[in-house]
């Protein structure tokens, strides 16, 4: 027998082997093939028992313009079609194929630059004819997969594949399907069924997506069940979510600049906060350092992507109270940090950097906004100012004027004062953030306006708060040529003189000793001459709204004072000091009425930061669902 003629006969090797699935997708997408011919049964069957080649199936999609998949539409429809029939029945290993494959199709053909994006869109995954059909049995099979699949992983491909949809295609109108249908109670008893923070991400970032989804066009159902949802034990799980992935993004930070104070170390300060358990050993791995430019261009592509939960926590923060209370109060778990700890820290962090891009200016407006609601409610701003919120907190010290490092627990107020005066030290630019700049102060305004109300005297670096009030007075009377014209920038000037007008007219009540309240005297004499210069400067004496007079006239009085009896002489800092308590007996504070007063957050006031707030996690959600 001819041996060339056995069938063992070795065939000769191909120069690189290309997966049977990978054949499939170049059989499905060439332009060759004749577009009315349907591929067989066995074709699609084989398509989805085989396991899916995300990679290949994105650098093939990757290669086809807008126009080129409109041009393959046929095929790209029968995809889609074949797909939801393989979700609707549900069969083993199919429908998880089919999701995989579905989560890559959409992250690489729905953000591709249609010209008319909604119905360009519609025209390749389903025809303007079919769209209805097709799309209310998808978002079924979906919602039924997200509540009850046949495991987590299963359901979790579930939540990508909306993810996929949602950031994808975001401004336009396949998201109302989803909207209609509300998948909020199948996305919040996945939340309930998962057993990691990790694996409540996803779903609680597209939960923060699908409520923001044209929320000041229409009411948007994701909003009014956010309102009223109660399941404490799910809102736990979703709380100690934002604290691990707020833990691991400010990790990102330290991997850049290891910031800890001089003398302290990481296992002393684990040790110190009740972590020590998870300390590292004495040799643990150097990180490596970076100069001072590099480091910058790297903070400047921080935080990562994953901080499109904070989208998700400001909506949750906005319309549930029981959430509010559980952020604030959530105890840690073992070898954990409590949950708020970690998202002041972040939120330190991300205010340190906010400079550096637009992007991380949005985070940390996203992060202040949580926390003005969290002030806002008078119960959770009682608790924040008291013993029972004591909790150690890792703030920033990567950028210099460092503020007093303070070790160990304390009253949670203390240490989001000092983030608030570190938002308003690193920020200091000609084209100033006033948005940033008003919610800094404005929190700062509610805290101590709690504090003088119910007379809460706080132990605080207190000096250090009117040293940065001041100082940014100071560089507002400086360059206030790039000032003028800025946004809302009267009501900032407001703020910040009536903050340092309540503080001299209440003082006694929160203020802890008579010399801390001394010195704030001693800083505004001191000032004087500046306060004289802003009030001319911002025409500031015309309008009611604020408070400068009371500034001013507390200054020109100690100066009198300072200046009477022939005393010509340089004075002591002392000397200076034992005058001003001399000036109290004749001092008198002529405040208006009501600095302690404050509005309550509106959200229409923000729609715009919002919309430009949720553009923003959108593009981030993107990059999440194609890695």
């Amino acid at each position: 027998m001819d041996p060339s003629a056995s069938p063992l006969t070795q065939q000769a090797r191909p120069e690189s082997f290309q997966p049977k699935v990978v054949q499939l997708y170049e059989a499905l997408f060439k332009d060759d093939v004749d577009p009315d011919a349907d591929k067989p049964e066995g074709f699609w069957t084989e398509f989805f028992l085989l396991k899916p080649d995300r990679n290949s199936l994105q650098r093939i999609l990757a290669r086809l313009g807008p126009d080129d998949l409109i041009g393959l539409q046929l095929q790209t429809q029968q995809l889609f079609f074949r797909a939801v029939e393989c979700l609707k029945k549900g069969n083993g290993v199919a429908d998880a194929h089919a999701l995989e494959t579905l989560t890559t199709f959409f992250s690489a053909v729905l953000p591709k630059k249609y010209t008319n994006p909604s119905s360009d869109i519609i025209a390749v995954l389903a025809g303007l004819d079919q769209v209805d059909a097709v799309f209310t049995d998808f978002v079924g099979a979906l919602d039924g997969i997200i509540r009850n699949g046949k495991s987590m992983e299963v359901r979790q491909k579930a939540v990508e594949v909306v993810l996929s949809i949602t950031s994808g295609a975001y401004q336009t109108s396949l998201l109302t399907y989803f909207i209609q249908r509300d998948l909020f109670p199948a996305i919040m008893k996945f939340i309930q069924e998962s057993d990691s923070p990790h694996r409540v991400l996803e779903p609680f970032m597209l939960l923060g997506l699908l409520a923001n989804y044209n929320k000041f066009e229409f009411q948007n159902p994701y909003q009014l069940r956010l309102n009223d949802f109660v399941n404490e034990a799910t809102i736990q799980k979703v709380v100690r979510c934002v604290g691990h992935t707020c833990r691991n993004l400010r990790g990102q930070y330290i991997d850049i600049l290891q910031d800890l104070p001089e003398g302290w170390t990481i296992a002393n300060t684990l040790n110190m906060i009740g972590l020590g358990a998870i300390a590292p050993g004495p040799r643990s791995n150097q990180k490596p350092t970076y100069d001072p430019e590099e480091a910058k261009q790297m903070f400047a592509k921080l935080p990562g992507e994953d901080a499109a939960v904070l989208l998700g926590t400001y909506d949750f923060s906005h319309a549930n109270k029981l959430f509010c209370f559980n952020l604030v109060s959530l105890p840690a778990e073992k070898g954990e940090e409590q949950p708020i700890s970690s998202f002041l820290s972040l939120t330190s962090y991300l205010l340190q950097h906010a400079f550096l891009s637009t992007r991380a200016t949005n985070y940390a407006h996203l992060s202040l906004m949580v926390f003005r609601l969290l002030i806002e409610d008078q119960l959770l701003c009682k608790r924040l100012c008291s013993d029972e919120s004591k909790v150690a907190v890792r703030l920033c010290r990567q950028r210099q004027p460092f503020l007093p490092a303070v070790r160990g627990e304390r009253i949670l107020a203390t240490s989001v004062l000092d983030t608030m005066i570190d938002g308003i030290n690193h920020n200091l630019r000609r084209r100033l953030d006033v948005s940033l700049y008003t919610l800094c102060v404005g929190i700062m305004l509610r805290i101590i306006s709690y504090l003088s109300r119910s007379r809460t005297r706080l132990q605080y670096h207190w000096s250090e708060l009117f040293r940065s009030l001041l100082s940014l007075i100071r560089f507002l009377t400086t360059y206030a040529a790039d000032m003028k014209g800025l946004s809302h920038f009267d009501s900032l000037l407001d703020l910040v003189v009536n903050l340092l007008a309540l503080s001299l007219s209440a003082g006694e009540a929160f203020l802890p000793t008579p010399a801390a309240y001394d010195d704030l005297f001693y800083k505004v004499v001191e000032s004087g001459e500046v306060l004289i210069k802003f009030r001319d400067t911002y025409a500031l004496s015309s309008r009611p709204s604020n408070s400068i007079g009371t500034l001013v006239s507390v200054s020109a009085h100690y100066k009198t004072m300072l200046e009477s009896g022939g005393s010509k002489r340089n004075l002591t800092s002392t000397e200076v000091a034992e005058v001003i308590k001399q000036g109290y007996e004749t001092l008198s504070i002529q405040a208006k009425e009501g600095l302690d007063g404050w509005e309550r957050y509106r959200e229409a006031d923000e729609r715009t930061l919002l919309k430009k707030m949720a553009r923003a996690t959108v593009t981030d959600v993107h990059i999440i669902v194609q890695a």
